[in-house]
């Protein structure tokens, strides 16, 4: 697990991150049996999907249809609402095996297939739902994974964020994800599947600490660490990560570092 977590890391603060192997990493820390030759197979098989797509097929939108056609029919790559209810559906291996998964999941199959095939391909993280973008602002082409490649029209971006959230379509909601900022909400999600799941502190554990080793993060995952420590009974472990924590709270604001101190004490007396 070390070594998976170190790898991780590398990969995170390279100079251009592979979203591929971040995503099979995740896996590889989830699923023990996933080995470094099963990390490959994956590879390969992303490989092999982007040889199905036709060779530059035209503009965006044709890039869209293409992909659509191959992975979305005749693949039968899409999602459903069980498969939220499954950590598989958030780990790229298990994605491809199954060809169901969630938006963002599927969207990294549709990146990673675009990609390798050549087109102008990124995700765009909606709120509440996350979907692959084709070519340039101006002339930008949408697609959601998740309902077989469907190209959205225009006021299909603006239902599902409407849907989502009551608010309408902000433009900047349109702007390509970076390759990072997939992979926090990739972990995001493993984490309130987690939180679902008051037996499975295994899963919100590295889930936050692989998300603690990316280069941007919210320092408030510190707190969620030590917490998730405190219930799998680690209360010196995770006393010790509450005294931390309430440090780098103290300079903005000592009451709620206080708070977190209190939170440090009373772990510690679980111990007696």
């Amino acid at each position: 697990m070390a070594e998976l977590h170190r790898r991780f890391a590398e990969e995170a603060r390279a100079e251009r991150p592979d979203l591929s192997a971040l995503c099979l990493l995740i896996g590889a820390v989830a699923d023990g049996s996933l080995d470094d030759a099963g990390i490959d197979a994956a590879q390969v098989e992303l490989d092999r999907l982007a040889g199905q797509l036709p060779f530059r097929p035209g503009g965006p939108a044709e890039w869209a249809r293409a992909l659509h056609r191959v992975l979305g029919e005749r693949l039968d790559f899409h999602g459903t609402p069980a498969d939220y209810r499954l950590l598989e559906s958030s780990l790229l291996h298990e994605v491809l095996r199954r060809r169901r998964g969630l938006p963002i999941l599927l969207s990294v199959v549709w990146m990673e297939v675009a990609r390798r095939a050549g087109a102008p391909v990124y995700g765009v993280a909606l709120p509440g739902h996350f979907v692959v973008g084709f070519g340039p602002e101006s002339d930008q082409v949408l697609a959601d994974p998740f309902a077989h490649g469907r190209v959205l029209a225009g006021p299909d971006a603006e239902l599902l964020v409407v849907t989502a959230t009551g608010a309408p379509l902000d433009p900047s909601y349109l702007t390509p994800a970076d390759s990072l900022d997939v992979v926090l909400r990739i972990l995001n999600n493993i984490r309130a599947w987690a939180a679902a799941r008051p037996e499975r502190t295994d899963v919100a554990l590295w889930a936050v600490d692989l998300s603690l080793l990316l280069p941007s993060h919210p320092a408030r995952l510190r707190h969620e660490r030590a917490q998730i420590l405190v219930r799998r009974g680690e209360f010196k472990e995770g006393a010790a990560e509450l005294d931390a924590y309430a440090e780098v709270l103290a300079p903005v604001d000592e009451t709620a570092a206080e708070q977190v101190r209190g939170e440090a004490r009373a772990a510690r007396a679980l111990l007696n």
